[in-house]
């Protein structure tokens, strides 16, 4: 079975990852929606990360329905799990060594490194224990997460602290890995990673969330009451997370539990209206852009992220003060008549249609990269 709405909901969030990610390099001049929270608090960039932790989770429900307790997954199946796994995690540390020559400083972690061990693990869940088991699973790892990340005393910081360097989760990740490998920006100052290990363990509560989503559209008529259902189920989590973040703060870099519940709240309601549209009523006409994005998701995730290193990296004229390309066509073509800040969103619009455009090229030869 192919869910359409699926793929066009995997669109959307390609779409918006490009957008926040092209503006983003222009910060500050940026609106401040398309960047993230500086820390605690969601921004709706903060969204397009655990969409696509949702999304795998979704998938793999149909990926995996043919296996159950008569029909156990093989060896080969947990094979070709950690082979898709392994080559995300591969095709994560290229994009980081991309121009670094210096192997030592190579950051491990990132997006997709924690797609690839959220998908892994959440497989193994989902392949071993039955469905009150995979509940109780995703309970245990949000309430144990903040137990630990409130109670656990950090040396020299206490329990409970919530900075970049003093929470526990960058405490266990400078233990396991060397901190020449974490990451360096945004504050952080190879004191921690925003997808660090220890975080990653709520982090596939977002993949089982999707799962669980899935699940119930896969048994259930394509009616209006699923979507009803998808939406009473994320008007719950939104409520639970933004209830929690009172006493365990929103924090993406941090992944906190409340924030695992508040985006996949958001992720479900969003799902909730793909699916309606375009199964429930059959409108569709709307969608066709964002289908072939994501239809082709890991390509134009990869080659994105690729072409603004390139972008970067390309210095326009001579001399030390030359500008890279990314600043000169947002100077001289965008911000030189629409402003600082509408020339960012515009450069943006402008990455998102084009990869829209490739996108078609590809869907018309029926080229789909998969990993």
């Amino acid at each position: 079975m192919r869910l359409t709405s699926l793929d066009v909901f995997r669109g959307i969030t390609i779409a918006a990852m490009i957008l926040v990610n092209m503006a983003g390099v222009a910060e500050p001049n940026v609106y401040p929606l398309l960047l993230h929270a500086d820390w605690h608090g969601c921004t709706p960039t903060d969204l397009v990360f655990p969409f696509f932790l949702f999304i795998v989770g979704v998938a793999m429900t149909f990926s995996l329905s043919k296996y159950t307790d008569d029909n156990k997954a093989t060896a080969s199946v947990y094979w070709r799990i950690l082979r898709r796994a392994a080559i995300l995690f591969a095709l994560g540390l290229l994009l980081n060594s991309l121009w670094n020559k210096d192997l030592s400083t190579i950051r491990i972690m990132g997006v997709l490194q924690r797609i690839s061990l959220t998908y892994l693990l959440a497989c193994i869940a989902v392949l071993n224990l039955p469905r009150k088991g995979q509940w109780i699973l995703a309970g245990v790892l949000l309430i144990g997460y903040w137990l630990a990340m409130m109670y656990l005393p950090v040396p020299g910081y206490g329990a409970g602290v919530l900075t970049r360097e003093g929470n526990l989760g960058g405490y266990i990740d400078r233990l396991i890995i060397p901190q020449a490998h974490l990451y360096k920006g945004d504050g952080f100052k190879n004191l921690g990673d925003p997808e660090g290990l220890f975080s990653t363990i709520p982090a596939v509560v977002s993949v089982l969330v999707g799962y669980f989503a899935g699940q119930w559209i896969r048994k259930q008529p394509v009616k209006y009451r699923t979507s009803i259902g998808l939406v009473l189920f994320g008007i719950g989590c939104l409520i639970i997370g933004w209830g929690w973040g009172w006493t365990f703060p929103i924090n993406k870099k941090l992944w906190t539990s409340s924030y695992v519940l508040f985006a996949s709240g958001w992720a479900l309601l969003l799902l909730a209206a793909c699916y309606e549209l375009i199964e429930v009523r059959r409108v569709r006409r709307w969608s066709k852009p964002f289908e072939v994005l994501g239809l082709n998701a890991i390509s134009v995730f990869v080659a994105s992220v690729v072409l603004i290193k390139i972008l970067l990296r390309i210095k326009v004229g001579f001399g030390e003060n030359a500008p890279n390309a990314y600043d000169w066509i947002y100077q001289n073509v965008f911000a030189s008549w629409a402003g600082a800040v509408n020339g960012s969103l515009l450069f943006a619009i402008v990455t998102v249609l084009l990869w829209i455009a490739v996108a078609y090229g590809m869907y018309q030869q029926r080229w789909f990269l998969k990993v």
